[in-house]
């Protein structure tokens, strides 16, 4: 089930977020939840201080990116504690297994995302044939690839409507598989080499993608049919075609707009809805990021 919610901190009906926050203080407070992964945007421009405080649970495991410097937190663990900076591109992970207990100083900005305890296992698995036991980093660690994906991610939370649940999944499966990779603390075994797709699966998965109504796609469901897991099937697709399932999606999207600019009088936002697009601005940009200029200017120049 793919859904969204932005919870205004000025009508916040909760004192404390699901991760713990003082909801009134939040001036930006974005969540999505899209299966195994809910993302979320907290924000605070008052140079305040709060205490979170959180017992364990069964919820899985969470990342948290910061998307700005000047951030300090003190995490409380048993009778010790530990002061931590955190830079743009740092990076705090916890394990919800855990009782947490953590002083917020200043402002802050950060990009999270949560994962099921089912989907960190079974990445561990398909990833090395391993389990995870958890996560090592020190809290406030730079991650480059982190801050990158947050930046993404961060657009995507405040554009939610033009957000796909297929490019969702696929933001989710990047940042596990690197969290995985990376963090990941446990047996390790080296890893399963990548496949391509078979040229029946090949075929199955560009016929679902297509076939498929705008917005509700699902990698789950395109996996499933090939008989393979999610995160496996991203991989296999993107070594077959050199693209992930979202970038040959659009890529399909466009060469149908192209094709209607040609032939065709429809307007631009009916082609726009016509290849799957929200609406007329979402397909402009996408048209011009990939073919260098706008649909308009391209049909206006003869479709060359």
């Amino acid at each position: 089930m793919f859904n969204h919610t932005e919870i205004s901190a000025s009508t916040a009906a909760r004192k404390k977020d699901s991760l713990g926050c003082l909801s009134n203080q939040l001036h930006k407070d974005l969540e999505l939840e899209a299966g195994d992964f809910t993302f979320y945007r907290k924000c605070r421009r008052e140079e305040k201080t709060n205490e979170v405080v959180m017992p364990a649970s069964d919820r899985g495991f969470l990342i948290g990116v910061s998307l700005t410097a000047g951030h300090r937190r003190r995490i409380v663990s048993g009778s010790r504690s530990a002061l931590h900076d955190f830079e743009k591109d740092s990076v705090y992970i916890r394990n919800f297994d855990e009782d947490y207990r953590a002083d917020l100083h200043g402002s802050f900005d950060f990009v999270l995302v949560e994962f099921s305890r089912a989907f960190i296992v079974n990445t561990g698995y398909e990833r090395n044939g391993s389990s995870i036991n958890g996560f090592s980093t020190r809290p406030g660690h730079k991650d480059a690839i982190f801050g990158h994906l947050a930046q993404v991610l961060a657009l995507t939370l405040d554009r939610q409507s033009e957000a796909s649940p297929l490019f969702i999944e696929q933001i989710g499966v990047t940042i596990g598989t690197h969290l995985v990779d990376r963090y990941g603390s446990g047996p390790v075994q080296p890893a399963k080499p990548d496949r391509r797709l078979s040229s029946l699966h090949e075929a199955r998965a560009k016929d679902m993608l297509l076939a498929k109504t705008p917005g509700n796609v699902s990698l789950e469901e395109i996996a499933g049919a090939c008989n393979l897991s999610r995160s496996y099937f991203i991989r296999a697709f993107r070594e077959t075609t050199q693209r992930t399932p979202h970038q040959w999606l659009l890529e399909q999207r466009i060469e149908r707009a192209r094709h209607l600019l040609r032939g065709s009088d429809s307007s631009l936002s009916e082609i726009a809805i016509a290849c799957g697009f929200a609406d007329q601005s979402h397909f402009t940009r996408t048209f011009s990021q990939l073919v260098g200029t706008s649909p308009g200017k391209w049909r206006r120049q003869g479709g060359n």
